[in-house]
């Protein structure tokens, strides 16, 4: 096939994947990265502890700013194209890592067709997530690994990698172990006047930049791995059994495309002499699997990167099937394989979890028109889980915001909670010591809140009126499933988690809406939306908001 047709198919997929992914994943692909260069850029935003305590590289949101800079100075910086070019731009790396995919796999047709279809590749590909970008360094510094020859091109965004998340070095060890350990060149010297300059040379341009901007000498590996290994931080956030990764992570990534995977694992053990890129891969995806799995917090996205890995020991199985297989075989698999892929990309690309995106630009509106009686800006609360949507970068207006933090416990304070776990215990508690209600303009004049807390708050909100209700996601129940969790961890002999806790935590806290909220007016009477309130509301909880309002 045409090399330059093939890219430009990869990259109209990938281009495709930014206007069609309109939904919300996780809160790292706007506030460790869009937010953090509109800050750099236009002076107001937020910081989140990560970067107060310097255990993020700037390398990436740098590159953004750059582009919004750019944008800046061509008066062209519109919240569309904020939003918009930085998707751009990794797709069109995404697309690069692809098409260098199908050059390392022999330029195979299975290989171009099993790049394309994976759901979560095609879900995270166009994301701003340094993931996503590990993940893209790392299809392209294996394209140049030399599995057959000598070479050592792969070691520049291989080092860049662990750079930027340092446990992608869980991967490049092995890996460049096996490069040492098959090389005809020395040892010595391919470490002195390669590994260690390559290494060198990226650490030293990753340092200058972070000390630039973080204003003080830092190493943000080092950082990195202080607060998220050495301290287990990540576990604030969550934690998962050992296994998960083996039993959930992995197989989650893979989709339908686990089962070409397993039938190239059972190939590769089978014959071994004739996948030997294969069967090193697969030594390098279980070690990695087995250190990550000693970290407490564990993320679909963390695994990403070996999504590349994965899919050569299906192209390498399936493409030498094809040779024996019917044309009615291979035209039912491939069918099958698209299909188990198109319909979670679709539903999760553009259905779970929409809320958020569609709520941003209503709530630029709001900066961008909404005054009140005294001519003040608008000033939004959001009163949700924090991060649940993105920030200034998705409405460009130095208007006043704010959300509830949930900071980790990084002083080892005794009984510690975030401010986001004090709202959920008592919200109304929160309310009263956190927010003014005399006189009223010193209320926020927007409330952004889940439909599930509006009952909880129902006094609070008799000051406002309803503007926006935008549908989110589905609450999904998962009771049923905790007694086969509970048999399937005592088979592996581990503590099954609490499925019910964890459920009953999520569905507090979101909810199958966002509601937007706007102070009434001096003028709107108070029944304004009371149709709109719980009307279980007793008689003395109304005489007791009358009277004070």
């Amino acid at each position: 096939m045409n090399l330059l047709y093939v890219f430009g198919l990869i990259l109209g997929v990938r281009l495709a994947s930014v206007f069609v992914v309109k939904t919300y994943y996780v809160p790292d692909e706007y506030w460790q990265s869009l937010e953090v260069a509109h800050k750099l850029t236009f002076g107001y935003g937020y910081l989140t502890w990560e970067w107060v305590q310097g255990i993020r590289s700037y390398v990436y949101p740098v590159l953004i700013a750059g582009l919004y800079k750019l944008l800046a100075l061509l008066h062209l910086d519109s919240v569309q194209l904020l939003v918009l070019l930085p998707r751009i731009l990794q797709a069109t790396l995404t697309a690069y890592s692809d098409y260098r995919f199908y050059v390392w796999t022999g330029k195979r047709k299975w290989a171009l067709f099993l790049i394309l279809v994976p759901w979560f590749w095609f879900y995270t590909g166009s994301r701003t997530l340094a993931n996503t970008l590990e993940a893209s360094l790392t299809t392209i510094a294996l394209s140049y690994f030399p599995w057959y020859g000598e070479g050592t091109a792969y070691l520049w965004p291989a080092a860049i990698c662990c750079f930027l998340r340092p446990t992608a070095a869980v991967i490049w060890l092995p890996l460049s172990l096996y490069h040492l350990r098959k090389s005809r060149q020395s040892v010595v010297e391919l470490i002195l006047k390669r590994f260690l300059v390559i290494g060198l040379l990226v650490a030293g341009l990753g340092i200058a930049i972070d000390t630039y901007w973080h204003g003080h000498l830092i190493v943000t590996p080092y950082e990195f791995l202080k607060y998220n290994i050495f301290n287990n931080i990540g576990s604030f956030y969550g934690s998962h059994p050992w296994y998960w990764y083996f039993t959930v992570g992995l197989p989650t990534v893979l989709g339908i495309n686990t089962l070409p995977f397993i039938y190239g694992i059972m190939e590769t053990v089978r014959k071994s002499e004739k996948h030997e890129v294969s069967k090193q891969l697969l030594i390098t995806i279980f070690l990695t699997l087995v250190v990550l799995s000693t970290v407490e917090h564990k993320e679909f996205r963390f695994v990403s990167s070996l999504l590349p890995l994965c899919l050569y020991v299906c192209v390498d199985a399936v493409s030498r099937w094809s040779y024996r297989a019917s044309s009615t075989m291979l035209w039912c698999s491939a069918f099958v394989i698209l299909l188990g892929n198109v319909l979670p990309a679709w539903y999760l690309s553009t259905v779970h979890q929409k809320g958020p995106i569609d709520l941003m630009p209503k709530l630029r509106d709001i900066a961008q028109e909404y005054r009140d009686e005294r001519e003040h800006r608008a000033n939004i609360l959001f009163l949700m889980p924090c991060h649940s949507t993105p920030f200034y970068s998705h409405i460009h207006e130095n208007v006043t915001m704010r959300f509830l933090t949930c900071e980790p416990n990084l002083k080892n304070q005794e009984n510690f909670k975030d401010e986001a776990d004090r709202f959920y215990e008592s919200p109304n508690h929160w309310l009263s010591s956190h927010i003014p209600i005399h006189p009223r303009t010193a209320l926020p004049t927007h409330v952004v809140l889940f439909d599930s807390l509006t009952e909880k708050i129902g006094d609070f909100l008799t000051n406002y009126k309803l503007l926006h209700s935008i549908e989110h996601a589905e609450v999904i129940q998962m009771d049923e499933s905790q007694a086969l969790l509970n048999d399937w961890s005592k088979a592996l002999g581990a503590q099954p988690p609490n499925l019910a806790s964890l459920l009953q935590h999520r569905q507090l806290r979101t909810g199958r809406a966002i509601q937007v909220y706007q102070r009434l007016l001096k003028g709107e009477e108070n029944t304004f939306n009371r149709d709109q309130l719980p009307s279980e509301q007793d008689t003395e909880s109304q005489i007791f908001d009358n009277r004070f309002n």
